[in-house]
C-alpha cells in the first residue's frame, strides 16, 4: 500500500532539505522533507489561503494538518502574541514544524497530536488546507471535532481545490453546521476556494 502524507509514521527516507519560502511577509529559510504534505514548497492552495484569510488574532490558533509548518509558521510570525497549535498525525511533520519554529526564533508554536490538545481549549481561529484525500468520513469527523471548538465569533478558514470537491464540501458544511455557524466562500483563485466557517 502506498504511503501517504497522512501516515502517522512515514517509512520513506526523510531526505531533508532547505528551501526559501515567503512566510509572514518575508522570505524565510525552512527545512522540509519527504513523507510530508508538499515537501517541495508552499503548495498553491496554501499560498491562496495565506494571501486571502483574515489577520491572525491573538489567543489560540489551530493549524489543522500542519505538514512541515507553512500555515503555523506564517501564523506565529504574524501574531507573536498568539499561541499556534500545529496539529498533525504525521510525526515527521510535527518534527519539521517544531524545528522550523526553533530556527525562526518562534516561541509560540506548539506541535501536537489531537490527544495533546486540552479538552477545554477553544480557538479564536482555525486555518487549514484540510487533508481532503483522507476520505469523506475522516474529513467530516475532523469538522465535527474542531468546528465546535471555535469561540463565538471565531472563524475556521480552509482552502479546498475545486477539482477535489470544494463545492460539495461547502454544501455539506452548510447542511451540517448552519444552525451554529455561518458558512461563506471568501475567495476563489487558481482553481481553489477559500471557505470560512464562523461560529455564531
Amino acid at each position: 500500500m502506498p504511503e501517504h502524507y497522512f501516515s502517522a509514521s512515514p517509512q520513506t527516507a526523510a531526505k531533508l532539505r532547505e528551501i526559501k519560502v515567503q512566510l509572514g511577509g518575508q522570505e524565510r529559510t525552512v527545512t522540509t522533507g519527504a513523507g510530508v504534505f508538499s515537501g517541495d514548497d508552499v503548495d498553491r492552495g496554501t499560498r491562496v489561503l495565506l494571501n486571502t484569510t483574515a489577520p491572525v488574532p491573538s489567543g489560540n490558533v489551530l493549524d489543522l494538518g500542519c505538514g512541515w509548518g507553512a500555515i503555523s509558521l506564517d501564523s506565529a510570525l504574524q501574531a507573536p502574541d498568539a499561541t499556534v497549535w500545529a496539529l498533525d498525525v504525521n510525526t515527521r511533520a510535527l518534527e519539521l514544524t517544531a524545528s522550523n519554529a526553533v530556527a525562526l526564533g518562534l516561541r509560540n508554536v506548539r506541535t501536537v497530536t489531537a490527544a495533546e490538545i486540552p479538552a477545554e481549549l477553544c480557538f479564536e481561529q482555525i486555518r487549514s488546507n484540510p487533508p481532503i484525500r483522507v476520505g469523506k468520513a475522516v474529513l467530516h469527523d475532523l469538522m465535527h471535532t474542531w468546528l465546535p471548538r471555535l469561540v463565538r465569533g471565531g472563524s475556521c478558514e480552509m482552502v479546498v481545490a475545486k477539482n477535489l470537491g470544494a463545492v460539495s464540501f461547502e454544501k455539506w458544511l452548510v447542511e451540517n453546521f448552519e444552525a451554529t455557524h455561518e458558512v461563506t466562500r471568501i475567495a476563489r483563485d487558481k482553481g481553489f476556494h477559500v471557505i470560512a466557517v464562523t461560529k455564531r
